[in-house]
């Protein structure tokens, strides 16, 4: 690898292009044929429509005028105050570790650049294909757990690794890989590091398949998370408490999931004393069974 790759992402333009010919998929068969059932063709057309619209507005974001380097180092010294209070394990002493050992420096610091988002890709992809059921709940706590991220980002935090006078250094640029450039540059805001999007995205594919799983295989995912986690403390991109805010803000947006669905399945549910249409039905085709056989007798 070269020492410094700028990795390319799609643009939000392609994101939305994406997402409107997915929608032109779903919704020309049903204007047609309205009365014809859904195909897997246009459920998935339909799913890929959502994550690329909503991978459109998360790629805008970055381009709002609301982001600013004021105030961000501040921040960021008082967060790392924070942590000593805390007697939060320090990010240095782990810097210090990888920088000893350049094989795991080099691991953690490809993890970080490339294993986030096909994991999460190929989780989704899993999830839909095998735990349909489950899927939709997932996906809405990555959509949540990502919009908030995206809100918190404009208070400006910087990453250790633009602090060197509190000893931390640059991973990537000691091992490559990485997917920053100067400042303003790279496939993401170098100022946004509370919290972390990249513990975010490996919590959910970590906790969803472990909650949707049936192999005991499938607690090893959890190394997912955990790996995810060390690798962008080390690395110097985030704070320790980028990633456990970022695990706190996924509860959250699982609680609002839930409470959500509990809503709505008590709209549909019948009021209380108010029998079910159809258990009326069968219960009053049955009396008038029981009356015939009294008459014949």
């Amino acid at each position: 690898w070269a020492r410094c790759r700028l990795m390319k992402w799609p643009t939000w333009q392609q994101g939305a292009a994406t997402a409107v010919v997915c929608a032109f998929v779903v919704l020309v068969p049903r204007v047609l044929r309205p009365t014809r059932a859904r195909s897997a063709l246009s459920t998935t057309a339909q799913e890929l429509s959502l994550l690329a619209g909503l991978y459109s507005i998360w790629r805008l974001a970055r381009l709002l005028p609301l982001a600013t380097t004021g105030g961000a180092s501040d921040r960021a010294r008082q967060i790392d105050r924070l942590q000593h209070w805390l007697h939060l394990p320090t990010e240095l002493s782990l810097q210090h570790l990888v920088l000893r050992h350049e094989s795991l420096g080099r691991f953690l610091n490809y993890y970080y650049a490339i294993a986030h988002v096909p994991a999460l890709i190929a989780f989704l992809v899993w999830m839909f294909a095998f735990h349909r059921s489950a899927y939709s709940r997932w996906r809405n706590a990555l959509a949540m757990v990502t919009g908030m991220c995206l809100v918190i980002r404009f208070v400006r935090v910087a990453p250790p690794r633009l602090l060197p006078d509190l000893g931390y250094v640059d991973l990537a640029s000691r091992f490559g890989m990485s997917v920053y450039g100067p400042v303003g540059t790279g496939v993401s805001d170098q100022f946004a590091a509370m919290p972390s999007i990249h513990v975010a995205w490996a919590a959910v594919v970590s906790f969803g398949i472990v909650a949707a799983g049936t192999s005991r295989w499938r607690w090893l995912f959890l190394l997912h998370v955990i790996v995810t986690s060390l690798a962008v403390s080390a690395t110097g991109h985030h704070w320790w408490l980028d990633g456990i805010v970022a695990v706190m803000l996924l509860g959250l947006a699982l609680q609002i999931d839930t409470r959500v669905r509990r809503f709505a399945a008590g709209r549909r549910a019948p009021p209380l004393g108010e029998p079910n249409a159809a258990l009326t039905s069968t219960s009053g085709t049955l009396e008038l069974g029981v009356g015939g056989a009294r008459s014949d007798n």
